[in-house]
């Protein structure tokens, strides 16, 4: 999928140093599809492309380069932060690659970081960050500053959030899953499951609707999708027949309810 349109980019070039080296550019520049014009500027050191889209970039990099010069970028690995799943990585991936300025991405999920390949005078380390932000993720760029967090310290901060929201969840769903199961006549047995469920997917499910959303906002979708949408759905269908019970009633069925699965799969997750 192209990136954007018609767009214009500055490659700072390495070993063209004669008019006959910004010849051979630009004659290999002239043989690539989806390049609208092009010039070699020889005492700046670049070349002034204009793309029929971004997808177009990586090839006239690779093209200058198998001509025997070289494009000046940045080549970095970088940890990401807070992917869940295969199809975060793959969200990732694709944001990252969206953005002009970005030559190549490849997400590894098993070592949760992402090797970054950018033009440093079209895009900077804070926009790619930015752009995996709007989707759910983050990436750990360090910093020289003494007082920064260390990637360690955000993985424990992380593990000790996530102890926490489970045990939280656990000790409210067991109730759910008990009256569910073997006390479902009891008096008033939907509204304490509605006030022991809702915690549990208002505070401790947050994150996998707010991360859901952010998916959505981008028309993809990850784990967290179908965690939000299974739970969400669930529990207000269940909210629904709670306080209304009247309206399935009035037809001859009965008002069921699902705030067990709804509780026990966010705890579980």
């Amino acid at each position: 999928m192209a990136k954007n349109s018609d767009i214009q980019v500055y490659l700072p070039l390495e070993g063209v140093e004669s008019e006959h080296c910004s010849l051979i550019v630009d004659n290999g520049l002239d043989k690539v599809d989806g390049v609208l014009n092009h010039k070699v500027e020889l005492n700046n050191q670049r070349a002034v492309v204009s793309l029929k889209d971004d997808d177009v970039l990586p090839v006239v990099i690779k093209t200058i380069r198998g001509l025997g010069y070289g494009v000046t970028t940045v080549k970095k690995n970088i940890p990401v932060l807070k992917m869940t799943c295969a199809s975060c990585a793959v969200s990732v991936e694709s944001m990252i690659k969206a953005l002009s300025g970005v030559v190549d991405a490849s997400v590894n999920f098993s070592t949760e970081s992402v090797t970054v390949e950018y033009l440093p005078n079209m895009v900077k380390l804070e926009d790619i960050r930015e752009a995996v932000r709007s989707i759910g993720y983050d990436l750990f760029i360090e910093q020289d500053d003494e007082g920064a967090e260390t990637l360690e310290s955000i993985h424990e901060k992380k593990f000790t959030q996530l102890k926490r929201k489970t045990a939280g969840a656990v000790i409210l769903s067991l109730p759910v899953v008990v009256i569910g199961m073997f006390f479902m006549n009891m008096p008033y047995a939907n509204y304490i499951m509605l006030a022991l469920t809702t915690p549990v997917v208002a505070w401790f499910g947050k994150d996998f609707f707010v991360n859901a959303w952010k998916q959505a906002k981008h028309r993809s979708a990850n784990m967290d999708t179908l965690v939000a949408v299974s739970t969400g759905v669930a529990y207000l269908f269940s909210v629904f027949n709670t306080l209304l019970p009247g309206y399935w009633h009035q037809r001859g069925l009965h008002a069921h309810v699902y705030f067990e699965p709804a509780a026990v799969v966010i705890a579980f997750i």
